[in-house]
């Protein structure tokens, strides 16, 4: 019986290049834009708009599907939310209020739900995708 050296790198490559696209795919959308507006009345919104927000969402949600029907759910859940989640308080990390921490987790936990669903619900359409009924 022939022993080797388990390597990992198999396991961790996918989980590290969709945490590497999530940081990037971030960066794109909303990375460039720090800015608040800041309205007549006083009140500030931002610094994001809807679409960047949506833009995010929409590419993560083409790289997840494309990584969990590759077979890659693992490193599309946790990759995925990672990325997010270093992007998220690398980001917010200047906020005065101490209050990013509350943003970033719940980027986490919402990343990780969505990327769960959205993997799971492909990697299920893909097993029974491949077989006819008669």
């Amino acid at each position: 019986m022939r022993q080797g050296l388990w390597n990992p790198l198999p396991q961790l490559l996918p989980i590290l290049v969709s945490a590497g696209v999530a940081v990037a795919v971030w960066a794109a959308w909303l990375g460039w834009d720090q800015h608040r507006d800041v309205h007549p009345d006083g009140s500030t919104t931002g610094p994001y708009e809807a679409w960047q927000v949506i833009g995010l969402v929409l590419t993560l949600l083409v790289l997840v599907y494309g990584a969990a029907s590759r077979g890659h759910v693992a490193g599309a859940v946790f990759g995925t939310t990672v990325g997010l989640t270093v992007a998220a308080s690398y980001d917010w990390s200047d906020d005065a209020s101490g209050l990013f921490m509350v943003g970033v987790a719940l980027v986490m936990l919402g990343s990780l739900v969505g990327t769960a669903i959205v993997s799971s619900a492909t990697a299920l359409a893909g097993r029974h995708g491949g077989q006819t009924r008669a």
